[in-house]
Formats: structure tokens, sequence, C-alpha cells
């Protein structure tokens, strides 16, 4: 072969190199990034070529001769060898099926998941059931309170989530309100029913409800602190509130709302002993007590959300 048709073929196999580069003496492959003698070839390229052939083959499909060469002869002699080609189709045969069993084992995986997840549904909506009862029992014994407790958590929650709270805190803030009366099923019905103002005895009973109710939540595994919550529900900012003189930090932000929701919704309903004070009355009074019994941030939120969002208790 002359020079120039030596030089020819050799400008020919270099337009068949992909993703290459000519630099002087050597070929720069791109895709790899490498070098490598033009006489050589990139080895690796040789070998992702050789690998689609034999993925080709195993098919079923003929090879077709007009492939581009990779100069597999050249860049890796071996593999026209039947042995060393077995070899590596068999690797290639193990390669896909340990990829088909994590296909499999994925699949698996995500059905485990999905059925996990409707287990995990399913006992959170017997767990949300179980709670509602137990707020209807309470309910039963004071008729003219029927809903008291839900519309205060629906309040709550709402206040919650003006003032940014985490949907953990607002979950467990939603239970407690649904739940928080629940220590008046140790108090006589003919007190919770009374059509007069009680009596300082009479008050002190009543009073008892926050500890009663946390003596019976904190019996029930609850992956959150309900029954803290309830306890805490009637201490007030200042120190002044019960049971335990709390006051402030010391109180749970949880206890915080669910204080002021409590009281907006008592002043907006009727009572056996008075008539409805109405929405406008209960603002006015967490406004004045606010930064004294009411945490002023709580105080801020609520006026906000029925003065800016027009939120009814309806």
């Amino acid at each position: 072969m002359g020079a120039g048709e030596e030089g020819g073929e050799m400008a020919k196999k270099k337009e068949q190199i992909p993703h290459s580069v000519q630099k002087g003496n050597l070929v720069y492959c791109e895709k790899h990034k490498r070098q490598y003698p033009p006489s050589l070839g990139c080895q690796l390229c040789a070998y992702e070529e050789f690998a689609k052939r034999l993925k080709t083959e195993e098919a079923g499909h003929k090879v077709s001769e007009e492939l581009p060469s990779m100069n597999l002869a050249d860049s890796i002699p071996v593999v026209e060898d039947d042995e060393t080609k077995s070899q590596l189709l068999k690797e290639l045969k193990d390669t896909r099926q340990r990829i088909h069993e994590l296909e499999k084992f994925e699949t698996n995986h995500k059905q485990t998941a999905e059925s996990l997840k409707h287990s995990m549904e399913k006992v959170q909506r017997i767990l949300d059931d179980t709670i509602n009862v137990m707020a209807s029992i309470v309910e039963l014994r004071e008729p003219y309170v029927v809903g008291h407790q839900q519309r205060v958590a629906i309040l709550a929650c709402a206040i919650a989530a003006k003032m940014g709270l985490s949907d953990e805190q607002i979950d467990r803030l939603r239970t407690a309100a649904t739940l928080h009366d629940t220590g008046k099923i140790y108090v006589p019905t003919e007190t919770l029913g009374k059509p007069a103002e009680l009596t300082e005895t009479e008050r002190a009973m009543v009073n008892l409800h926050a500890q009663m109710g946390y003596k019976v939540l904190q019996k029930v595994d609850f992956p959150r602190p309900v029954a803290q919550i309830v306890l805490q529900h009637h201490e007030r900012f200042d120190g002044s509130g019960y049971p335990s003189g709390l006051s402030g930090e010391e109180i749970l932000p949880e206890a915080r709302i669910l204080a002021v929701a409590d009281v907006i919704e008592a002043m907006a309903s009727n009572r056996p002993h008075r008539p409805a004070p109405g929405v406008e009355k209960a603002l006015e009074e967490i406004s004045k007590n606010k930064g004294a019994l009411y945490d002023p941030e709580v105080v801020d939120a609520s006026l906000e959300l029925f003065a800016e969002q027009g939120f009814t208790l309806e």
C-alpha cells in the first residue's frame, strides 16, 4: 500500500471514531475522557460496540455489516475468540438477570410500601373514629354543648396554621382539642347542666376536669403529647390559671392556642345559665387580656383570622 493510500485509510478510520478529537499523535475520546493512539482506537468504545453486537445477536437479529467498526481486532484482539465471546455473553446474561431481580425486588418493595401505607391509613381512621366516639360520650352528658369540642378543634387548628405551626403540631392539637373536656365525665350532670351560677364547691369540681381528662388520656398511647395539652388548656399566660399555675413559655404552645380557641367558642355559644355574648364580645375579651391571660401571638393570629380571613364558627 502506498503512502497516499495508507494516509487515506488512516483518515477514513479517524472519521469512523465517534466522540473523538485528533490531538497531535494521539486521539482524545470526549465520551470517555481518555487519549489513545490512532492505530489502537478507544478500547472502551470498542467494548461498548462489542456488547451491543452481542445483545443484537442474542435477540436473534443479524448484526448488520454496515454498523461502524471500532477496530475490534486492533483494540481488543481477544474478543473475537470464541471462548472469550461466550464468557462475555454469559456475563451479559448474568448482569441482565441481576437487573431483572432488582427490578422485581423494587416492584415488591413498592407493593409492600403501598400495603403499609393503606394499613397506616386504616389505623389512623380507627384512631380518629375512637377520638370522635370519646368526644360524643362527653357531649351526651352536656347536650347543650353538642359540637363544642369539634368547633374548638377547627378554630384551634386554623389559629395554629395562621401562626405557622408544623403539621405534626396541628395534628396533635386537633386531637387534644377534640378531647379537651373528657374529664367532665367525672362531673355530676346536675352540676354541668345547672341553669344558675355555680357555687364555689361546684366550680372547684368543674375545674378538676383538666386533671381528670389528663388522668384518662395519659393511659392512651397517643403518638403525641395529647394528655399534657389537655391538662394545660386552662393555664393562663400570667400564671393565674389552673391546675398548676404555669405561665408563659412553661405552657405548651398547643395548650396556649387551645385556651384561646376554647374561650372564643364558649362565649359564642349559649350556656344553661346565660345566653351567648357572641363572637365580637369574645374577640374583645381576648384582645383586652392579650399578654395577661392569653398569649399575645395567639391573640393576634385569632383576631386576624376573623377580621382578615372571615373565619366563622358555623
